[in-house]
């Protein structure tokens, strides 16, 4: 449905100027400028990735005028700019550099163009909550003659998947729609009556469309229903997927009505696997990529509704901290999987297979018995998005870990409620509280304290769970998923193997040579004085090279000693390695055959 305004505070015109010079060219239009001069920014960061990213280095240059004048601009800090006061409309024009192939920004080229509103849009300080007004130009490139425009910006006179204007509530709504442009593919399908599009961006032959309309909207009917049992009602009129395709990756970032998704060309499905009348098994790629989907659309609700009191409102300007990430990306991380399960999309047995992965890996660092996840996730800025080589020995992911604590915290209530409970309902008591009526109504803007937090756990379960989140919220114990899952029927193994001999490091590649990544903590490495960057060249003499370490290694047994040459930096160095058992977790998870049926996370509590 179109929108009118009648006299918009701000309007801007963005088309791509420069296509090869990957160069966006922007007009903001202030029409009530603050006549003691006005100030403008561009964010620094960009709500659901929680790092500082400059994002105004890629302003190449800018220039103002009013009335056909020059208008002075002084630069006052590294993202703001004051325009010297005017008396008429204050009209400012902009070169922004869009050359960043992820989710987090804008990118641009003879093949699409793509930003965040985030890495386009300055902010005009004082008028963020009026409506703002965006004129989407089509490039006179002549690559770009038949693109079209998606996004889940509502139209005021552009034609659905058209060039021209479109109209955001505030600033707040402009920078929560990303917009692609090119001759991508795509299709639409309805989830419980609200039109779902899904955008292909990439070289992709033979893309099973009608396939993926099917699975996405499995989970995300699954999903609106999770949230809304009774009326099924979305919280958007409209919803979409735009994905960049590539060779070679992955990542997400969630907006109110849509996500911008990157994902490998071999994850996504082809008519092909359609041939003869059968359709093969979902491969392990195309699993990945709709627990992607349904992490992203799950985040509809689970951050971008419902939101840590700090983000309410976001200042984009400096980092928003809050001991909450574990709830809000582990959460979103426990349920995305949990989705494709509850949608039909994969098996129970498939499910523990990946749930049993996540379990290893948390398990295999040394960071998890240092850092909480409470403390991980206020910790984002400055640790986990800037994670090196000794990550894995002092940090802990909020999303992996998170997750693992909320599925401890949904078997908790469940065992204590004789399942009538479950962390099902005390995500719907966050809708209902918290999420709801964000945008609008009497609750609009409010977000959800730790404090709040945890004594909503405590009301759906009808117990105090303290003990829980001092010991592994706000504390680092391993969670005693086996003893928690053994009620419902799950059976918890860890197969490691301790006879293996192992120097304990992550392998990578330099070239052709083989490179420590990660060095882990007491292990046989670490105690020897190997660190992360070195480069393994011989093992007793034999070459050492990427993809035939644990053949050389399996010639000796646990407590031999070894003699390792490596390179770290241009020295060759020797080392004394006296071997240890393979310390890798192997767990796995299934359903226990001589247990009752699980009755766990899989499926909704008896009262729902």
């Amino acid at each position: 449905m179109k929108k009118t305004v009648q006299k918009p505070g701000v309007s801007y015109a963005i088309v791509g100027k420069d296509l090869p010079g990957h160069i966006f060219h922007v007009t903001l239009t202030v029409h009530e400028p603050d006549p003691q001069g006005q100030v403008l920014a561009l964010p620094a960061w960009i709500p659901g990735s929680y790092m500082i990213r400059e994002f105004s280095r890629n302003i190449v240059q800018i220039r103002a005028q009013s009335d056909g004048q020059p208008v002075k601009l002084a630069k006052v800090d590294k993202h703001t700019w004051r325009a010297a006061p005017v008396k008429g409309e204050l009209v400012v024009e902009y070169e922004v550099y869009a050359w960043d192939l992820s989710v987090r920004a804008a990118h641009m080229d003879r093949t699409h163009a793509f930003y965040n509103g985030t890495s386009v849009f300055l902010r005009v300080a004082g008028q963020e909550d009026g409506p703002h007004i965006v004129d989407i130009q089509r490039p006179q490139d002549a690559a770009a003659k038949t693109w079209r425009v998606a996004t889940s910006l509502p139209e005021l006179k552009a034609k659905r998947y058209g060039f021209g204007t479109y109209i955001a509530a505030n600033y707040d709504d402009l920078v929560d729609h990303p917009v692609e442009m090119g001759d991508f593919q795509m299709a639409t399908f309805k989830a419980h009556g609200v039109p779902h599009d899904i955008v292909f961006t990439g070289k992709v032959p033979n893309l099973d469309l009608a396939r993926l309309c099917a699975d996405l909207k499995a989970i995300c009917e699954t999903q609106i229903a999770f949230f809304e049992p009774k009326t099924k009602k979305a919280p958007m009129d409209r919803y979409v997927f735009m994905t960049m395709v590539v060779g070679d990756g992955y990542g997400g970032l969630e907006h109110r009505a849509s996500t911008a998704l990157v994902c490998a060309r071999a994850d996504l499905p082809t008519t092909a696997s359609r041939a003869g009348g059968k359709e093969k098994e979902l491969s392990e790629g195309y699993i990945k990529f709709l627990g992607l989907c349904s992490h992203e659309y799950f985040h509809t609700w689970n951050v971008k509704r419902i939101k840590p009191a700090v983000f309410a409102p976001y200042d984009l300007n400096v980092e928003n901290y809050t001991p909450l990430l574990w709830l809000f990306e582990g959460g979103t991380s426990y349920y995305d999987d949990l989705m494709l399960v509850r949608a039909g999309i994969i098996t129970e047995a498939a499910y523990f297979k990946m749930l049993g992965k996540t379990v290893g890996g948390v398990l295999r660092g040394a960071g998890r018995l240092k850092q909480s996840v409470a403390d991980s996730s206020f910790d984002a800025w400055g640790k986990y998005y800037r994670q090196d080589e000794n990550a894995p020995n002092s940090i802990v992911s909020y999303y992996t870990k998170g997750s693992l604590v909320c599925m401890a915290l949904d078997l908790t209530i469940r065992a204590k409620t004789n399942g009538k409970k479950s962390l099902d309902d005390m995500m719907q008591a966050l809708w209902q509280r918290y999420g709801r009526d964000f945008y609008e109504g009497a609750a609009a803007g409010r977000g959800v304290t730790p404090a709040e937090v945890e004594a909503l756990a405590d009301e759906i379960c009808g117990a105090k769970l303290k003990p829980f989140f001092d010991r592994y919220v706000r504390g680092t114990e391993d969670l005693p998923l086996a003893k928690l899952l053994a009620p419902f029927g799950v059976k918890y193994s860890d197969q490691r193997k301790p006879d293996k001999p192992s120097l304990d490091v992550n392998l990578g590649r330099d070239g052709a040579d083989c490179k420590l990544s990660a060095v882990h903590e007491g292990g046989a490495a670490h105690q020897a004085g190997l660190s992360a960057g070195d480069l393994l060249v011989a093992i007793d003499g034999l070459r050492a090279m990427p993809g035939n370490v644990d053949a050389l290694l399996s010639r000796y047994a646990v407590g031999d000693t070894v003699e390792v040459h490596a390179f770290r930096r241009d020295e060759l160095q020797t080392f004394s390695v006296t071997l240890q058992g393979e310390r890798i977790p192997a767990v796995t998870l299934s359903l226990d055959p001589a247990g009752k049926k699980s009755t766990g996370p899989l499926r909704p509590s008896a009262d729902r």
